[in-house]
Parts: C-alpha cells; structure tokens; sequence
C-alpha cells in the first residue's frame, strides 16, 4: 500500500478543547475489535497435537510397551515432544479463554504473522 492511496478525513470541530485548539473526539481512543489470528492458532494446534504424539510415543518407549530396540530414542522423542508440546498449549490456552471471553484474555495477546 503506497502513501498516496491513504486518505486522511479531518475530525469535525466538537466542544472540548485543551486549551490550544486541539480537539480530542471519543473515536480516537476507541479500540478497534481485534482480529482473530487463525494461522497462528493453527501453528500452535499443530505444535500441540505433534507434541501430544511425540511424548506419547516416548512415553511407550520409556515403559517399554514398544520394541527395545528403538529404546535409544526415547530421551530425545519425550525432549522433542516437550519442547513442541508447551509452546502449542499455551498458545491454545491463550485463544480458549479469549474464545470465551474471559477477563485478561485477549487476541491481541497471541502473536501473529501479519499477512
């Protein structure tokens, strides 16, 4: 978007000034609905359900339910699974309780990649 195809409107003049003839109008500190971040909740979905299969899948290791012979593995699958795990809950958290509406919680509050 270039700066030429901004346009900018002038606010009508309205009672209230500071002092120096600035006006302030109650549009200007409104707040504008935020903007659901879906690729980010989608990101953070699928760092969860690839964390909940990796330590699932060191989990069986650990026990030993699944072959000893991959037992090698088992450490770095649950670190794995871990690390991709906690990232993708909080994330889902963060949307859930904005989702619901839940006071501190917002959209803003979750990270997005600005398209």
């Amino acid at each position: 978007m270039s700066l030429a195809s901004v346009r900018y409107q002038k606010f009508k003049r309205e009672t209230g000034y500071s002092g120096e003839g600035e006006v302030y109008t109650n549009r200007q500190f409104e707040k504008p609905e935020p903007k659901v971040p879906w690729r980010a909740i989608g990101t953070a979905t699928i760092l969860f359900c690839t964390g909940s299969v990796l330590i699932t899948i060191g989990a069986l290791l650990l026990s030993g339910v699944l072959d000893s012979q991959y037992s090698d593995r088992t450490w770095p699958v649950l670190i794995l699974g871990f690390i991709t795990f906690l990232p993708g809950i909080y994330q889902l958290r963060i949307a859930y309780c904005a989702w619901r509406g839940y006071a501190g919680y917002s959209f803003d509050d979750i990270p997005d990649y600005h398209d």
